[in-house]
């Protein structure tokens, strides 16, 4: 392909994956958004709703390494399509729910669908990019999450006041269908672009045993974990900060939706730049960037939980999002810098499914502490507690050792 035509398409695809990426977003954070309104249609607890989130994150957290293997398998353009289709069709059947039990199933099946698209998208980038550029558009890629997550509130406060939170769902669930079809027709199969095409080229089979190798380096599983605690303070706070400020702090779902959205804009800076913060002044020296930002999350988000206004405690939330992003870009960025091109996607599903099995256990978690104690107070403790462990084990890190996989011959 000339490279006139590959860059085009490179751009064509990148903005369409980042465009999707948000899309995945304001469908997740919809249901946080709707958790009042659902709690008392329902009539639930605190522990209840918290099920109800981590139910999506233990499908999603079970698809990340097989959504990886699949699309080093085939490529990653049918495993974006479909995991786009059927994340919509389960974010419109969310509206269809009529009991706990149905709404808990529902919500575990659009994790499976939607589980695969990381590790896809991060795959295309691959594809996409020669190496030493991946990091940098990595991390510009993942910056997509949060401006989702920003424009979520915006989007789906609106809707739930006007539709009602079934029709809600149902409306965003059409706009993904709509989309996975533009993205069928605009961006060509990238499996044998660039370097891809040269790797598959020249290894042979026995030279290739990915996820044998992923497995036994210790790398991957460190960042699994720092990624992990890390985890746990964006999912938990993803999850129940519309709730805390509703019943904590006091502030309807009008201004909730005009407040919330602000710390994602921190997010997207912190990730869009990410991958060239790593690559330009921690080379060979990530875990220190890896160190300085979880333990920097920690503390502001100390000092938000004992904020004594709106305005402070969303300040400090910034700054936990801004420097908990950095430790996102690095965690994905330094796979597509150290992995063979034909373990990228497995190796982000790996490190992804220690950031998603997060993603179940704290609102989980964060809810059954609600419960028992009537307040948020220990659940702020446990948030610290998972930035803590995050600092111990990046301090194991040894990124200048030897890369995670050598080279075929």
């Amino acid at each position: 392909m000339p490279e006139l035509s590959q860059r085009k398409t490179g751009i064509v695809a990148f903005v369409l994956l980042y465009i999707a990426y948000c899309i995945s977003y304001i469908d997740r954070a919809a249901i946080s958004l709707a958790l009042a309104q659902i709690g008392k249609d329902f009539n639930l607890q605190a522990a209840d709703l918290g099920i109800v989130i981590s139910a999506f994150f233990l499908g999603y957290a079970a698809m990340q390494v097989p959504g990886g293997w699949l699309s080093d398998r085939f490529g990653s353009k049918y495993v974006v399509i479909v995991t786009i289709v059927m994340w919509s069709l389960f974010t419109a059947f969310t509206s269809l729910a009529w009991s706990l039990t149905s709404l808990i199933a529902i919500r575990f099946i659009f994790g499976i669908a939607e589980g695969g698209f990381p590790p896809a998208s991060i795959r295309a980038i691959a594809e996409l990019f020669k190496k030493d550029s991946r990091p940098k558009m990595s991390a510009l890629l993942l910056s997509s999450n949060y401006a989702g997550s920003m424009l979520a509130p915006l989007i789906m406060a609106p809707l739930i006041l006007w539709l009602g939170w079934r029709h809600a769902f149902n409306t965003i669930g059409i706009a993904g269908l709509v989309f996975a079809l533009v993205y069928f027709v605009f961006v060509p199969h990238l499996g044998r672009l660039g370097e891809a095409k040269a790797s598959a080229a020249t290894a042979k089979p026995a030279d290739r045993a990915p996820m044998r190798e992923l497995m036994k380096n210790p790398l991957i599983w460190q960042l699994m974990v720092v990624w992990f605690g890390l985890s746990c303070v964006n999912k938990g706070l993803d999850s129940w900060m519309p709730l805390y400020l509703l019943q904590q702090r006091g502030l309807d779902l009008k201004t909730v939706g005009i407040v919330a959205p602000i710390p994602f804009v921190m997010a997207t800076i912190a990730t869009a730049i990410g991958g060239w913060v790593m690559t330009t002044f921690f080379s060979e020296r990530e875990k220190w960037l890896l160190i300085g930002s979880s333990a920097l999350t920690g503390i502001f988000l100390y000092a938000m939980y004992k904020a004594e206004t709106i305005a402070v405690l969303i300040t400090y939330q910034s700054l936990v999002y801004f420097f908990k992003s950095f430790v996102l870009a690095s965690v994905v960025a330094l796979p597509t810098k150290l992995l063979r091109d034909d373990q990228i996607g497995s190796g982000v599903g790996m490190v992804n499914l220690g950031g998603q099995s997060a993603g179940f256990v704290a609102p989980a978690a964060i809810g059954f502490i609600v419960t028992g104690t009537g307040s948020f107070d220990a659940a702020f403790g446990f948030l610290v507690a998972m930035t803590a462990m995050s600092v111990v084990v990046a301090a194991t890190i040894h990124t200048a050792q030897p890369k995670l996989a050598p080279r075929p011959a």
